[in-house]
């Protein structure tokens, strides 16, 4: 018997930069966004990301992407020809693990939902877990050259 495979987020070094200077800059504010790029089984790939803005009620522990926002973000990515392989937020000092918050929330089953911590250190840790419907999945993370 053959073991689930573990999925995998491929990451443009460009846009983990990208991801990593958008949380440094909203801190301590939580940032997030859509990833746009491809999807196929388990391997999923980055090509752009598209901020969004943080309209939660406390965006210091939580973000929320309004939903006319969301829809514009979606169609700007479906018309460039691309499939929405994910979301990001920040943890401007939490783990890198999604929080109890984070999987209330979560609504795209299939979908790849990175975090950018920040931590109490000078080294950012980016995460990704897939969200099954019910939990979220480790994702093994692999930055790539380019887009």
């Amino acid at each position: 018997m053959r073991a689930n495979p573990v999925p995998t987020l491929c990451i443009p070094e460009e846009v983990r930069d990208e991801l990593v200077s958008h949380a440094r800059e909203g801190a301590p504010e939580e940032v997030c966004g859509l990833l746009g790029g491809a999807r196929d089984g388990d391997d999923h790939r980055v090509e752009t990301r598209h901020p969004a803005e943080n309209v939660a009620e406390t965006p210091e522990t939580r973000y929320e992407i309004d939903p006319r926002e969301q829809l514009d973000l979606l169609e700007r990515v479906e018309d460039a020809g691309r499939e929405v392989v994910g979301f990001y937020h920040s943890h401007p000092q939490g783990p890198a693990d999604p929080s109890a918050t984070d999987a209330e929330l979560a609504t795209w089953p299939g979908r790849s939902y990175v975090i950018v911590s920040l931590g109490d250190t000078d080294a950012p840790e980016v995460t990704s877990w897939r969200w099954t419907g019910e939990e979220f999945v480790a994702e093994d993370v692999r930055v790539v050259a380019d887009r």
